[in-house]
């Protein structure tokens, strides 16, 4: 699945060839209102919401012979040293995870050979192999027990395998495998009010995607990445027009967008600028309607019709599990949906510096102009309009099979955008 990873600026003459108009992520969305389901939110001390490794090490915690887990149909795979702590497993995720994250075919287990809690160790050891050239990406496996480093080409490999060395980290426990490029995505069209998540935007020179509307220390605007601002990192004011500039189609202003630095990366990674979300923040004007919570929902799933028949709406956030399925609207792909492939992966960006740390991975079409695109899972699938959250699409593979989005958690991590309200009226998230 993974070969290797790319800023969007290497799509955008391609965005600009099929649009005709500069480049920028893009997407589609409308909303319903509805009854949904009660979500669990856990909190990380200082971080705001928690993402996936840091629920897993939880789950660990109170169960040291856990080492992972996956869904696969409808059965949670959890890996244990001891199989015979099934019981105490499972109420371990229940209280970590909720009783919902139980599927209907249950809990079945697996051998593990390594422990989460070992896994994550090695794995934080792990991000300086990002410093090596051709090395994309670094990830706990929890569908295999395993680590994996990702190469641009297998040659690598030996070279990896001494740092392996050198790290204290044995070479049984990675799986080393060629990576797949990722690009950030660049490119439904018209107008829509009120304003919603999925829809078309323009900033001076590109399009882009308007990932979801929120509230942002009691300031009303909408989340976008933070490359479909004039500069990728930092605030300049970057306004914004949907779907295209013109003189009653301002929507906002960029209020919001954090710096890459060395110093958000950690220690043993060097040369390279870190964060944990490709996001950043817009100001809505006074003068646009907005349906906080509500995205755009088009014809179907994987048809490629950007038409809008509908709405999804946000009724909670959560986390994703390596095998579930989740959607994302997109200005150029649609409606597309795909199996989460990887979780919490530190993803190289191709072409920079930039390294986007715990990243998930997902195989579903995309294409440029997607990003920005709002990702997420259906919980009603016999109305297929209450949604929750799981975070904001940026990147794909250049064959257009595989996205990449930053998990609602890092989003709102304190060092990114921190807290903000996200569903739709009525829910509370």
């Amino acid at each position: 699945m993974l070969r290797r990873v790319m800023a969007f600026g290497v799509v955008m003459a391609f965005v600009v060839l099929l649009s005709g108009c500069a480049l920028q992520p893009v997407l589609d969305k409308v909303g319903d209102r509805g009854n949904g389901p009660e979500v669990l939110q856990v909190q990380a001390a200082g971080q705001g919401k928690s993402s996936l490794d840091e629920l897993f090490a939880e789950v660990a915690s109170r169960v040291p012979a856990f080492g992972g887990m996956f869904i696969e149909g409808d059965i949670l795979f959890v890996y244990l040293l001891n199989p015979g702590q099934k019981v105490a497993a499972e109420r371990a995720i229940v209280a970590v995870f909720g009783r919902e994250r139980i599927p209907a075919g249950g809990i079945q287990v697996l051998q593990g050979q390594y422990g989460f809690a070992q896994l994550k160790n090695w794995h934080d050891r792990l991000i300086s192999l990002l410093d090596l050239e051709g090395v994309l990406l670094t990830d706990i496996d929890e569908g295999q027990n395993r680590l994996k480093v990702g190469v641009e080409q297998l040659a690598l490999a030996s070279a990896v395998e001494q740092q392996l060395a050198s790290l204290g980290i044995p070479k049984e426990a990675v799986l080393i495998v060629e990576a797949e490029p990722i690009v950030p995505m660049l490119t439904l069209r018209d107008k829509v009010r009120p304003l919603v998540g999925g829809l078309q935007i323009n900033f001076p020179g590109f399009l882009c995607t308007l990932g979801f509307n929120a509230i942002r220390s009691s300031i009303s605007g909408f989340v976008i990445n933070s490359h479909c601002t004039e500069t990728q990192g930092g605030v300049e004011n970057t306004p914004y027009w949907q779907p295209l500039e013109a003189a009653d189609t301002f929507i906002g202003t960029e209020i919001a967008d954090p710096l890459y630095t060395k110093d958000k990366c950690p220690r043993s990674l060097r040369g390279k600028l870190c964060r944990y979300s490709d996001s950043a923040f817009a100001q809505h004007d006074p003068a646009v309607i907005t349906d906080p919570g509500l995205l755009a929902r088009t014809d179907g799933a994987n048809t490629g019709s950007l038409t809008i028949a509908g709405s999804f709406r946000i009724v909670g956030e959560s986390a994703a599990l390596k095998g579930e399925t989740v959607n994302k609207v997109g200005r150029t792909t649609g409606w597309t949906q795909g199996q989460v492939t990887d979780t919490c992966v530190n993803t190289g960006v191709l072409g920079s510096r930039i390294v986007q740390l715990c990243q998930d991975f997902v195989s579903a079409g995309v294409g440029a102009g997607d990003s920005g695109s709002p990702v997420f899972r259906i919980t009603n699938s016999s109305q297929t309009n209450d949604v929750l959250l799981y975070g904001i699409l940026w990147g794909g593979n250049q064959a257009g099979t595989s996205f990449v989005y930053s998990p609602i958690a890092n989003v709102q991590r304190t060092d990114e955008l921190g807290p903000l309200t996200n569903c739709a009226v009525g829910f509370s998230c």
